[in-house]
C-alpha cells in the first residue's frame, strides 16, 4: 500500500489502476467510485494492524472492456503497470505509470 499511496499522490485527479499480477485493482475511494461505474465487487483488504481499505479489481484482460466505462463516467485515469517481471523482484515489483 506505500507503494500504490505515493504512487496516487502523483495523479490525486485520477481513478488509479494498480496491476498487481493478473489484476488491476482500485483501492480506497477509487475502489468505491470503479465498483459503482464497472458493476464489480467491493470488498476489503487488511491495511495495517486494525483498519482496512476498500478494494474492486479486474483481470488485466478486461482493460479494453472497463476502461471506456470509466472514461465515459468522466474520470481521468492512470495505468500503473509492473515494470519488472515478478520472478526476477528482489522485493516489491516496481510499478509506474504508463
Amino acid at each position: 500500500m506505500k507503494q500504490y499511496n505515493s504512487i496516487k499522490a502523483k495523479y490525486p485527479d485520477a481513478l488509479l489502476l494498480f496491476r498487481v499480477g493478473d489484476f488491476y485493482e482500485t483501492f480506497g475511494e477509487d475502489a468505491t467510485k470503479a465498483a459503482g461505474i464497472l458493476g464489480i465487487v467491493l470488498t476489503k483488504r487488511r491495511n495495517g494492524a486494525a483498519s482496512y481499505v476498500n478494494l474492486a479489481g479486474f483481470p488485466h484482460h478486461s482493460l479494453d472492456t472497463y476502461l471506456p466505462k470509466l472514461v465515459k463516467a468522466g474520470y481521468r485515469v492512470a495505468i500503473c503497470d509492473q515494470l519488472e517481471d515478478p520472478k526476477l523482484a528482489k522485493k516489491i515489483v516496481k510499478r509506474g505509470v504508463t
